[in-house]
C-alpha cells in the first residue's frame, strides 16, 4: 500500500522480523535492515539511510526498511525515522553532488509525466516516490526500559 508503514509490538522471539521479511518477499519488495557493528554511529547510519532513500526514490523500487528497538544506538536515529515518516526525507542528508544526481534521474520522469522539470518539482517528485515506495516497519518490544 503506498505510504503504508507499520509498528509491530511483541516480545523477543515472537516473529516480528520474520513476519516483516515474509511480507516483503510476498509483496516483491526489497527488505533492508541496518547491521549494528562495533563503532556504528551517525555517519554509518546516514549512509544506510541514504541507500534506502535512493533505492525507493531514485530507482523507484518498492522497499521495506525494518528497524528494531535494539538498533537505536543514538536518539538521533529516531528523529531521522520520524522525518522519513513525516516528509519522506532526512533534512540535509544528501550533499550537492548526490542531490544533482537525484535531480538528473528525476528529469526524464517529470518530463514523461508532463511536470515542468524545475529543481523544486524534480525534488518533490523524488520525495513523492520515496513516500510511495518506502515502507518503514518498526519492530519494538514492550519489555524493558526503552519502551517506557
Amino acid at each position: 500500500q503506498p505510504k503504508g508503514n507499520a509498528l509491530l509490538l511483541g516480545v523477543g522471539g515472537s516473529g516480528r522480523q520474520s513476519l516483516t521479511r515474509v511480507a516483503a518477499f510476498t509483496a516483491e519488495m526489497a527488505c533492508s535492515q541496518i547491521e549494528i557493528a562495533k563503532g556504528y554511529g551517525k555517519n554509518e547510519w546516514r549512509e544506510d539511510v541514504k541507500k534506502v532513500l535512493l533505492r525507493a526514490g531514485k530507482e523507484g523500487k518498492p522497499t521495506v526498511f525494518l528497524f528494531t528497538d535494539s538498533q537505536i544506538v543514538m536518539e538521533s536515529f529516531l528523529e531521522d525515522i520520524n522525518n522519513i515518516l513525516n516528509s519522506g526525507e532526512v533534512p540535509n542528508i544528501f550533499d550537492q553532488v548526490e542531490t544533482d544526481q537525484i535531480l538528473m534521474a528525476m528529469r526524464p520522469i517529470c518530463t514523461s509525466e508532463g511536470i515542468n522539470p524545475t529543481k523544486q518539482n524534480m525534488y518533490e517528485k523524488f520525495l513523492s516516490r520515496v513516500q510511495s515506495n518506502l515502507h518503514v516497519v518498526l519492530a519494538f518490544s514492550p519489555v524493558g526500559s526503552a519502551f517506557t
